[in-house]
């Protein structure tokens, strides 16, 4: 009866899991691509999205959720490379360039974002959703207007025609995979981007470093009890804020990443997508709005891409339109974070069911041992 129950919960633990597991490997076939091609489409990819969604941990470990604000600091990362092709700055210096100016806007942002989601206590999740629209518009009127009338811009060729305002898509030709192809190894058919993958090595590494430091300990109990984490002295709202800080520079370091390994930016909706695919990859990995880790984030990113390979093409030769795949990635897309949600909504209402039932069943232990 015990394995019966364990065998239930792993699957209710791992639905969401499972449940993608199952859709990649059947599309695999319908798709036509051969398994090195997919594995190389894998490896590209991790390299490209891993460092977003691993600025998604803190705040989870802060008990902030999932941080849809994160787009802001997509939108710093943005900028930094708008102003690094217009001076002209290639390579990794280019990059490095862009997050010096995308790290000081983040930070702003950051700050701005977690004073709201501290007048939202209980709902971050759907103000850093708000929030991130909002600042849409602040971005678009920036690189719409501004750049190029009120800001100087010395190349006149990623501007509009009509001389102010950066063109819809930006050529990042001169930074280019300039961070995957630093060192690259090539391991018979696979190309592996090996300062890429140190660079995310090194940002896990600071991660299980930061949840053992003070700070990291502060987020952990503001995470699990915000009233007892007070009454112990934390300093609550201030851990806040520095978590979604910290989750926003790295978004804007992690665009940089994403954009350099694409090599074209769409200037007004790069980022918009950016908040969404992350939070869809870390919960496909199993992830929830409380409870996240680094494997997590990894499995995550390799079945929701894996499946964004794969179904388009399985698309096209099941249905006779790639058309189908693309829908398909939509609908999995916000499915995925639906599934999650009222998921985690079930499961907590059945922790808290049978948490009543304990504590029901203590209390009428005392009164029928008086009885006796």
């Amino acid at each position: 009866m015990s394995g019966k129950r364990s065998i239930g919960r792993f699957l209710r633990d791992n639905a969401v899991v499972l449940i993608f597991l199952a859709l990649t490997v059947a599309a695999i076939k319908p798709s036509g691509y051969s398994l090195a091609y997919i594995g190389q489409e894998i490896i590209t990819r991790l390299g490209r999205n891993s460092f977003l969604v691993l600025a998604l941990l803190l705040p989870i470990f802060a008990g902030m959720g999932l941080n849809f604000g994160m787009t802001l600091g997509a939108m710093a990362g943005q900028v930094g490379l708008i102003f690094a092709v217009d001076w002209g700055v290639a390579g990794w210096r280019g990059l490095v360039f862009a997050v010096l100016i995308g790290v000081p806007i983040s930070v702003f942002l950051g700050w701005v974002c977690g004073k709201v989601m501290n007048k939202a206590k209980g709902r971050e999740m759907v103000t850093g959703y708000i929030l991130a629209f909002f600042m849409d518009g602040v971005y678009q009127f920036f690189v719409l207007y501004m750049l190029g009338q009120a800001i100087p811009i010395r190349s006149s060729s990623i501007l509009l025609s009509r001389g102010y305002g950066i063109r819809n898509t930006l050529n990042l030709q001169i930074v280019r995979q300039s961070l995957d192809t630093i060192v690259p190894l090539k391991i018979g058919p696979f190309m592996f981007p090996i300062v890429t993958f140190l660079v995310i090595a090194a940002l896990c590494v600071f991660v299980v470093w930061f949840k053992k430091i003070k700070l990291g300990q502060d987020m952990r109990a503001v995470g699990n009890d915000i009233v007892v984490a007070d009454a112990a002295g934390v300093p609550v709202e201030r851990t806040r804020i520095i978590a979604i800080i910290i989750s926003t520079v790295l978004a804007c370091v992690g665009q940089v990443i994403f954009l350099q390994n694409m090599g074209t930016m769409a200037t007004y909706s790069a980022h918009t997508q950016t908040g969404f695919f992350a939070v869809a990859a870390i919960l496909v990995g199993g992830a929830s709005v409380k409870r996240a880790g680094l494997p997590n984030v990894f499995i995550g990113v390799i079945l929701l891409h894996a499946l964004f390979v794969v179904s388009p093409m399985a698309g096209q030769r099941l249905f006779g339109s790639a058309m189908i795949g693309e829908y398909f990635r939509q609908f999995i897309g916000y499915g995925i974070i639906a599934l999650s949600l009222v998921l985690y909504a079930w499961r907590a209402r059945k922790e808290a069911a049978a948490a009543r039932a304990l504590q029901r069943e203590g209390e009428a232990a005392p009164v029928n041992g008086g009885a006796a």
